[in-house]
């Protein structure tokens, strides 16, 4: 039976947005705890030829961050920030009683030379690194929406054929080919139908489904919630973690509230959900056993006792000393962290891990061939410290057991084309199963402003793409949009994490796009067009992404104007 492991990383776009606490500190600890070790430890095992054929999706507004220069300039200043708590660790530990954690400190201190080393040796483009692996048959590369826009909920279908068609072309850019799957934001779906939100400035109409856009934009898969599919029951957000962590009911195997079918369907096969004569599109069904195995810090390996703790840091300096200890530890309580013993632990659960899918594997259904398990790769290093060991162990020990065979998603695609047909029901991967954590009453302010700037934007940009005057300022009218619809500032409201920065980021967008778009106008005055052409200059050096965009907007408007006609 194959095992599809799929890793999606994103964060919004923080460069040059602020630093600490809200900015880009989350994308250089990304780097640090989760994308370079995983990096490391790819190499490491390609070197000893042990297959780990890891399906990784990088957002395109992450690339995008990820290979600008400014992105190396920040993480090079986070390292020297903390060797230097490093070495100022004796002298700090010793003054309030704590010398006996100084070996953490040098351990600490290993760590991130070895990181930046590694960082260095692929002279800081991270993007370059992933490509060449893909290049090499390592893994595959999967590519997402431009900024993780929430799709169901845009008000626009050009709007979402947008956020896909850069998304395509910016992943085509940077890593060199085409992707051929699709990571759905927050797994989001809406089928084909008449809808519109409630509270929009506009009327029920017939919208397509999801997959027809992804299918439009060039991908021809995508993952989904086993409740979607009505393989499964969502459980909700995992509660420590306030960055979009979720996890399922591993207890439950149906939810009928979801979904408005009568039969269960297994997660352990992937169906075709593109209408008849559409362009084919698969989906991938989320595995809720294998997920809640891993995603878990209550029912899952996360919450074992000798890993390390997430929630307590040493300050100044930011480093972390303590274990987990135990289910309700008070911080206080936290005893000190054992990297030996914690490695230990990595080993068994991976070896547990490999059991699970033997055990689901021996006793799978007639025509079940895949078991699906896509996760933030951030719970990996950041927030499971030892997730990248757990996933070095696992590949080695999936090279023992036959049983089951590690494979890209587009691989397995290839040796089982889809051919039962599937609907699947709306909703997303979020808390409740649905739509409940982008639209709510602390957030529906948010898409109340966001849906009329898409409309302005729409019945400018006609008229605009047509002038060499006004196609720049086009241009950055579309990257702000775009950045305003990130799923990350509603998400983060609902939360309750970092609130004013999640609604001060959206408006910021919001502001921009719309005095962007004003100057679009037929009667729009001289001088309001040259400032704005000012203006756009300015805020692409702040924003600075998606440089192709006009080509992925002209695609888009031919794409619609093709559709009114016909």
């Amino acid at each position: 039976m194959d095992f599809v492991l799929m890793l999606h990383s994103h964060l919004p776009y923080v460069l040059q947005h602020g630093r600490w606490p809200h900015g880009s500190d989350w994308l250089t600890e990304a780097a640090v705890d989760t994308y370079l070790p995983l990096l490391e430890a790819l190499q490491k095992l390609e070197g000893q030829r042990v297959p780990a054929p890891i399906t990784v999706g990088f957002t395109p507004v992450l690339a995008n961050q990820l290979a600008n220069p400014l992105f190396g300039e920040e993480l090079e200043a986070f390292l020297e920030q903390r060797l230097t708590a490093c070495d100022e660790a004796p002298v700090s530990l010793a003054a309030t009683g704590d010398g006996a954690l100084e070996p953490l400190a040098a351990f600490w201190r290993a760590r991130f030379r070895r990181l930046r080393d590694l960082f260095r040796s692929v002279d800081g483009d991270l993007v370059t690194a992933f490509r060449d692996l893909q290049a090499r048959g390592v893994i595959e590369i999967m590519g997402s929406a431009a900024t993780h826009g929430y799709l169901p909920l845009l008000g626009r279908d050009e709007s979402i054929r947008l956020q896909l068609a850069v998304g395509f072309a910016e992943h085509r850019r940077l890593f060199g080919q085409a992707p051929t799957g699709c990571w759905l934001p927050e797994c989001g779906y809406r089928p084909r139908g008449k809808w519109a939100p409630d509270g929009a400035p506009f009327h029920p109409r017939v919208r397509q489904g999801i997959e027809e856009h992804v299918g439009w934009a060039g991908f021809r898969y995508f993952f989904t919630d086993a409740h979607l599919a009505g393989a499964g029951a969502a459980l909700g957000m995992y509660a420590d973690v306030p960055l979009g962590v979720e996890r399922f009911d591993a207890a439950r195997h149906d939810h009928p509230e979801t979904t408005d079918q009568t039969e269960t369907r297994s997660p352990y096969r992937a169906y075709r959900v593109s209408p008849a004569r559409a362009t084919p599109v698969a989906a991938l069904v989320r595995d809720p056993r294998s997920s809640m195995q891993v995603w878990s810090r209550d029912h899952g390996y996360p919450g074992d006792e000798w890993y390390l703790e997430f929630h307590k840091i040493r300050w100044p300096g930011g480093l972390k000393y303590w274990r987990v200890t135990g289910p309700r530890a008070d911080l206080a309580e936290k005893r000190a962290y054992e990297p030996v013993r914690a490695l230990t632990q990595v080993g068994s659960h991976a070896e547990h891990f490999v059991a699970l899918l033997s055990e689901i594997a021996a006793g799978r259904e007639r025509g079940a061939t895949v078991i699906a398990a896509p996760f933030d790769t951030e719970l990996f290093g950041h927030w499971w410290f030892e997730g990248i060991d757990f996933l070095d162990a696992l590949y080695r020990a999936l090279a023992r057991h036959p049983d089951v065979r590690p494979i890209t998603a587009s691989a397995h695609l290839a040796a089982h084309p889809p051919r039962r047909a599937l609907r699947l029901a709306r909703g997303s991967w979020g808390a409740n199963g649905d739509e409940s954590m982008w639209l709510n009453d602390g957030t529906r302010w948010m898409w109340e402003r966001l849906w009329p700037l898409e409309e302005a934007f729409w019945t400018a940009a006609p008229r605009a793409i047509t002038s060499e005057h006004l196609r720049p300022v086009l241009a950055q009218a579309a990257r702000e949009l775009l950045l305003a619809q990130s799923s990350d500032w509603p998400f983060i409201v609902s939360t309750g994490a970092v609130t004013d920065y999640g609604s001060r980021r959206l408006v910021l967008h919001a502001d921009d796009a719309e005095r962007l778009i004003a100057a679009l106008a037929e009667d729009a005055s001289p001088n309001l067009l040259d400032a704005a052409r000012r203006d756009a200059e300015q805020l692409y050096q702040r924003d600075h992404l998606f440089p192709d965009i006009l080509q992925a907007l002209e695609r888009t408007m031919s794409e619609e104007h093709a559709r009114v006609r016909g």
